[in-house]
């Protein structure tokens, strides 16, 4: 995506793949694997600091955690900023903090504020009218003109329907969303195919993105037939990452030693690499290591 925009992008043709990640180092190694943004998402953000996806953490500590993938590559950031952190006042002044450190995108989400995990129970939708408030202070709130408010679908998440999604869209989108993002957790794309093909209908030419976590097995490319612009893989790599840290740990644990592990785990030479950490020492010698393969 060199020399465009995250509004281009997802305004021109094709789509994009969106991953989430965590920190900079998983944000670099997306970038390595070739996606074409990332996804500061609340859930892996949540689970790194050991805590649920309940709204627990501060704006400030997920900013932090933006700020951070921010800096460790140069694909565009879409921030999740849950349900906006608090009232129109909060969201002005989050959209003024999240543009000023150069992040490219928030996503807001139409519940009530503490939000819950859209894949957990008990979902209260934030009433049209005040959530459309939202997104038009974001909107207002910004300097430039490439920074995006992104206006988060849970119609079909909290069972009200597919009237509901679509007459919230056409709200959202008439407040200044520059993007919906309509979220399903439906084992199928049905739910998402019918909304693109509805939305087709309104005659907006607005990008769409979504969240196939439930229905895994439909690929970026037929999503985009339906109509969607960016495809977002949203917690695959906390979910890999945790998996993988849990396998370690129960071998060292279980053998007094990582013998049996160290073939499928990242080497020192491999670390240091993507760390910068050759950059660092120059030529000073390790003294002690006789083979970092």
């Amino acid at each position: 995506m060199t020399g465009k925009t995250l509004r281009d992008a997802l305004n021109g043709p094709g789509y994009l793949r969106v991953i989430g990640t965590h920190d900079g180092l998983t944000a670099t190694l997306a970038e390595r694997a070739g996606f074409d943004a990332i996804w500061a998402g609340g859930l892996g953000i949540s689970a790194s600091y050991r805590v649920a996806d309940a709204g627990l953490l501060t704006m400030t500590e997920f900013l932090g955690a933006a700020v951070g993938m921010h800096n460790a590559c140069r694909l565009p950031i879409v921030a999740d900023a849950d349900a906006g952190f608090g009232d129109v006042n909060v969201v002005r002044r989050m959209v003024q903090l999240y543009e000023a450190a150069g992040i490219d995108a928030v996503c807001i989400e139409d519940k009530q504020y503490p939000k819950r995990n859209s894949f957990c129970g008990g979902h209260q939708l934030e009433e049209p009218r005040s959530f459309a408030q939202k997104i038009a202070v974001a909107k207002a709130a910004q300097s430039g003109p490439d920074f995006m408010v992104i206006a988060r679908l849970e119609s079909l998440i909290a069972g009200t329907g597919m009237n509901d999604a679509l007459a919230r869209a056409k709200l959202y989108h008439d407040a200044g969303a520059d993007a919906i993002l309509i979220h399903s957790r439906a084992p199928h794309a049905e739910e998402i195919r019918e909304f693109c093909t509805r939305w087709r209908r309104t005659g907006r030419d607005v990008p769409l993105l979504c969240v196939p976590t439930t229905y895994a097995s439909v690929t970026a490319r037929e999503l985009a037939d339906m109509g969607i612009s960016g495809v977002i893989y949203a917690n695959q790599v906390v979910r890999a990452a945790t998996k993988a840290v849990i396998d370690v740990l129960d071998s060292i644990a279980k053998h007094d030693s990582s013998v049996d592990v160290e073939s499928t785990i990242t080497t020192l030479s491999e670390l240091f690499e993507l760390t910068g950490m050759n950059d660092v020492l120059g030529d000073v010698p390790w003294q002690g290591v006789a083979d970092l393969r």
